[in-house]
């Protein structure tokens, strides 16, 4: 609902052509950056992590269907793209089976436990070429390659539920993401940035700090519903992390600018704001978070329903 009048208010400036795309822009999380801040706040188990990576991942997967259906680079119609979805969910669902059923298989159990901890790094190695495979069937279908990475984490989940036979894979996973894969997307972002156009146009600049209001409202506003769950630092500190957003902005920005629902320049606002939130409000929340683990013991919050 905020985001609709965000992006009500974005078209009736003149900024884009269609305030759907900037609802759905506005509606998603970089959860990949939430899940670190988390755990150098010491929230690994805490009711704050399971609360704002629920929320996070819920928004997410929205967004990017809803991307995918009604904002496709392509000639598709909606119902077209909507037999495309089903069909690449279809392949997914069978590639999970398989990947269920053939870890089942102890011949083969035995040599994952054998490789997996090598300089074959089996499973590491499996995990990329799903990762690939899926991006690239997605592509093909037509659709945004954003939901066949999504879709190939959730099958590694899925699969990797019992993790004490191999504990060191997710932190490989983890050591490639954030040591390579993150680094190298924000690189490729600030080269997408069109910063000269935003030094032109002075009102230009001036909207990457109402897109970075926008975020914290569309997305940390929800957070007031966790109050009852949650301790008031804890609570800003969900807002905060929800409303941290740098890759699906890109992704919708470029989306927006290749349809021409979007002008390069607003679309470089929107991308700016979502930088200064990745820089902004982890830290912030960070601190919150921090202050709260030295700040004086407080009253047990009521459970939901309590």
């Amino acid at each position: 609902m905020l985001g609709t009048v965000v992006g009500l208010g974005a078209a009736g400036a003149g900024w884009v052509q269609s305030p759907l795309l900037v609802a759905m822009a506005l509606s998603a999380t970089s959860l990949g950056l939430v899940v670190p801040v988390l755990k150098d706040a010491d929230q690994v188990e805490s009711d704050l992590r399971r609360a704002t990576v629920a929320g996070a991942t819920l928004a997410d997967v929205a967004a990017v269907l809803l991307l995918t259906l009604l904002f496709s680079a392509g000639s598709a119609t909606i119902g077209a793209r909507v037999v495309l979805l089903v069909t690449f969910f279809g392949f997914v669902a069978v590639t999970g089976a398989a990947v269920l059923l053939t870890e089942r298989w102890q011949r083969l159990r035995d040599v994952l436990l054998a490789l997996q901890d090598t300089t074959a790094e089996i499973r590491v190695r499996a995990a990329v070429v799903l990762l690939a495979g899926f991006v690239a069937l997605a592509e093909r279908f037509g659709l945004e390659t954003i939901l066949g990475a999504l879709l190939a984490g959730a099958v590694i989940g899925a699969v990797d539920r019992d993790a004490g036979s191999h504990p060191q894979f997710r932190t490989k996973l983890e050591a490639i993401g954030y040591g390579f894969l993150v680094p190298v997307f924000f690189i490729s972002s600030g080269i997408r940035l069109d910063v000269a156009g935003l030094l032109r146009d002075p009102s230009a600049l001036a909207r990457t700090p109402l897109f970075l209001v926008a975020l914290l409202l569309v997305r940390g506003v929800p957070a007031l519903l966790l109050r009852h769950q949650l301790t008031r630092r804890e609570t800003v500190a969900a807002g905060l992390l929800q409303a941290t957003s740098l890759p699906f902005l890109v992704t919708a920005s470029t989306i927006g600018v290749e349809t021409g629902l979007m002008t390069g320049v607003t679309a470089a606002s929107l991308v700016a704001a979502g930088i200064l939130s990745v820089t902004v409000f982890p830290a912030t929340a960070l601190a919150v978070l921090r202050g709260n683990s030295t700040a004086a013991p407080v009253t047990e919050p009521v459970p939901i329903g309590g």
